[in-house]
C-alpha cells in the first residue's frame, strides 16, 4: 500500500527528541486518543527491541489488538519501528520516524506508516482515511508535549509494580 507520510517540526534539539521517541512507552502518551491498554513486552522500553502492545479504537472492528517493536535507532537520525494488527496479526506495518536538523536549533520529523495486506479482506481493519487523521493529530500531540509539556496521555507500566532485586530467594543456584 502507499505510505502514510506527516512532516512536522518541533522546536526540540533533534537528540532530545529522538531520545522521547526511542522510548516506546512514551508512544502512548501521544497516541493515546486512538491506541489504548498499552502493554509493553519487555522492561527496557528503550532502544531496538522495546515493543508494546496496544488495542486500536476503531468502531466496528473485531480484531483491535496489534503490536510494535523498534527494529533500529539509528541516533539522533532515525528510528524503525515494525509490528502487526488485524485479524490474526496478519497485517505488518513499518513506522519510521527520521529526524533532521531544522532552523533555529529545532528538528524536523518526517514520520512514514506503511501497512501490507495480506488478503483483500483485510481492507476492513486497514482503514487508511481514518489512520491517517490520527497519526496527524498524533504528530500535533507529540509537538505540544515536547515543546510546551501539554496534552500529556499516560505512560503505560510494567506489569505487577516496581522490580526488586533477588536477594533472599529461594530460586538461588
Amino acid at each position: 500500500m502507499d505510505p502514510i507520510s506527516n512532516e512536522i517540526t518541533i522546536a526540540r534539539p533533534r537528540e532530545e527528541v529522538f531520545d522521547y521517541l526511542a522510548d516506546i512507552a512514551n508512544h502512548a502518551e501521544f497516541s493515546d486518543h486512538f491506541m489504548v491498554d498499552w502493554r509493553l513486552t519487555r522492561e527496557d522500553t528503550y532502544g531496538v527491541g522495546a515493543g508494546a502492545r496496544w488495542k486500536a479504537k476503531m468502531r466496528f472492528n473485531r480484531f483491535p489488538w496489534g503490536d510494535s517493536t523498534i527494529v533500529e535507532a539509528d541516533r539522533p537520525r532515525r528510528i524503525v519501528e515494525v509490528g502487526r494488527y488485524g485479524k490474526f496479526n496478519r497485517i505488518r506495518t513499518v513506522t519510521v520516524y527520521e529526524l533532521e536538523p531544522a532552523a533555529g536549533g529545532g528538528t524536523r520529523l518526517h514520520f512514514t506508516f506503511e501497512s501490507e495486506r495480506k488478503i483483500r479482506t483485510d481492507a476492513l481493519a486497514d482503514r487508511r482515511g481514518w489512520t491517517k487523521r490520527k497519526l496527524r493529530k498524533a504528530m500535533r500531540r507529540l509537538r505540544s508535549i515536547l515543546e510546551e509539556d501539554y496534552g500529556r496521555g499516560t505512560r503505560p507500566t510494567i506489569a505487577g509494580g516496581p522490580r526488586k532485586p533477588a536477594t533472599g530467594s529461594p530460586f538461588r543456584g
